[in-house]
């Protein structure tokens, strides 16, 4: 028979607890030790929100000494620019308009482990109903080619006056591509809606080039025949043109656009090609008039889905044929068409991709076409978000803080893969888009590894990283087009707050623009 000392168990399990509840510590999702506070403080600012009908921003200022996090049903018409957090914070919320004639509320959550939920009334007056389709502009499918005000330049002479260019990412490609079909609008992913003063604050800050990634799939009429609602053209038109008045140079693409172009298979080749040429006409034929200063990008990263592999010799070759087919349709609608520089991508817009599988589409205007691709390497420093894996630092001035540095991705190879670049398209006279490029930032604040690199050294790693890749790509005859996806917290790529228009992070922008100073 088993004996049990209970005096001896009481002090053993007593023991036990000292130890733990002395040294309290968790580890969050992506692997930090996080040191939880003795006790949890959570509180905002105001606890209710009214917007009208037109939808809008507000702020949320949160206080806190813990992890906290926001919670908001999936199709909810307001929804946070951040949805998670450690500590203090200045959140944008953002409500879409309100088309329907009735208002309509909504509950934000905030919680935080060890803190009482805090709840967040959001409400909305109602619209005025869906809104009456404006007048369709008439446009013929063909007119003869016009070359006023599209200017005796190549490609490459066009290039060189492109500058350093700036994504409007994560806003006109918004989209709910989970619904069907699919919905949403360019506050969908978080941002606020684009204004003038955030593009005038873009140009102001040295940047002569936006792209303007698009979604088209989730503002459609009709489904069947893939006719884009005029308003939708309309509204693209309008950000164009606060880029176009400021004498910018404007991308426009068919973006993600809930990935309907990733089944690069001869099995969907007809019908991906059947819809692409559907909206390339349409938009080709709406934008006809517009100068040399606009130019249209076929596709975006176009992979197979499933994998980030090479391609096989088949997705290569019906990828290529998405590129054909933008480019023959946008040439058959004439005008300035005829002459509007035209920018193809490469698979999946990677370097090597495109060098060993990208076909030059077939194209009788001579000098009008730019390749696409896309610089996030090393990941680790450019993408990852989790701070296990990440690598807060890059580059010769950092190569001895190993575990912190890449042991790849360094400046040799940004050299080694923009050369490709220049070799095998820019010196044949095919300028390169470097459409998006860029590092996440990271908030080191709550890492609790003491080795860990400061705040200071991995802003100045970041920033030297950006000075180095734009330069680079300069050098080598690429336009350099920086990644900003909005976000301005911890893992995200923006340069300016999209409400407030300022400069967001100032030690990023100057890397980049300094780099066409020196």
């Amino acid at each position: 028979m088993l004996i049990i000392d209970k005096t001896k168990m009481l002090t053993y399990l007593l023991l036990f607890t000292l130890f733990f509840s002395g040294t309290a510590c968790k580890e969050d999702s992506a692997g930090e030790d996080i040191d939880e506070p003795d006790e949890v403080t959570l509180s905002i600012d105001q606890d209710s929100y009214d917007f009208s009908a037109d939808g809008g921003s507000d702020k949320i200022q949160i206080t806190s000494n813990a992890k906290w996090k926001l919670t908001y049903e999936s199709d909810a018409f307001c929804k946070p620019t951040i949805q998670s957090a450690i500590g203090d914070a200045d959140v944008t919320i953002n409500a879409t308009a309100n088309e329907t004639t009735a208002a309509r509320s909504m509950v934000m959550t905030l919680t935080s482990e060890g803190a009482e939920d805090v709840a967040i009334s959001i409400s909305q007056a109602a619209g005025e109903g869906e809104p009456v389709d404006p007048i369709e502009p008439e446009g013929p499918d063909y007119v003869d080619p016009d070359n006023t005000d599209m200017r005796d330049l190549t490609s490459i002479q066009l290039s060189q006056l492109m500058g350093i260019g700036w994504n409007l990412g994560n806003s006109m490609e918004a989209i709910n591509a989970g619904s069907t079909p699919p919905t949403g609008s360019e506050t969908t992913w978080g941002n606020p809606v684009v204004t003038k003063e955030l593009i005038d604050a873009v140009k102001a800050a040295g940047f002569n080039t936006i792209r303007v990634p698009v979604s088209w799939s989730h503002m459609l009429s009709d489904q069947s025949t893939y006719k884009i609602k005029t308003e939708w053209l309309q509204r693209v038109e309008e950000v164009a043109n606060y880029a176009l008045d400021n004498e910018m140079y404007v991308v426009i693409n068919v973006h993600w656009d809930g990935g309907w172009m990733d089944h690069p298979f001869y099995s969907e080749q007809e019908a991906i090609n059947e819809k692409l040429a559907a909206f390339w006409k349409q938009i080709a034929v709406y934008f006809r008039d517009y100068d040399d200063h606009l130019l249209f990008a076929g596709s975006n990263e176009v992979r197979n889905e499933a994998n980030y592999n090479a391609p096989t010799a088949e997705e290569a070759e019906v990828q290529n044929s998405f590129n054909q087919t933008f480019l023959t349709t946008v040439r058959a609608t004439g005008g300035r068409n005829t002459y509007r520089h035209l920018i193809v991508q490469g698979f999946n817009t990677n370097i090597d991709h495109t060098v060993n599988e990208l076909t030059i589409p077939t194209d009788e205007t001579e000098d009008r076409m730019m390749v696409e691709v896309h610089y996030y390497d090393p990941y680790n420093f450019s993408l990852d978000e989790n701070a296990a894996s990440g690598k807060p630092l890059w580059g010769e001035p950092y190569k001895d803080q190993t575990g912190y540095v890449d042991t790849w991705g360094q400046e040799d190879w940004v050299e080694e893969q923009f050369g490709k670049m220049k070799t095998n398209f820019v010196d044949k006279g095919y300028p390169v888009l470097l459409g998006e490029y860029g590092a996440l930032w990271r908030d080191v604040s709550g890492i609790s590894d003491p080795n860990y690199p400061s705040q200071s050294e991995h802003d100045e790693s970041r920033k030297y990283y950006l000075n180095y890749v734009t330069k680079a790509a300069l050098d080598n005859g690429i336009i350099p087009v920086y990644w900003d996806n909005g976000h301005t917290g911890n893992n995200g790529f923006a340069l300016f707050n999209r409400s407030s228009t300022e400069v967001s992070n100032q030690s990023a922008l100057d890397g980049i623009i300094s780099a066409g100073e020196e």
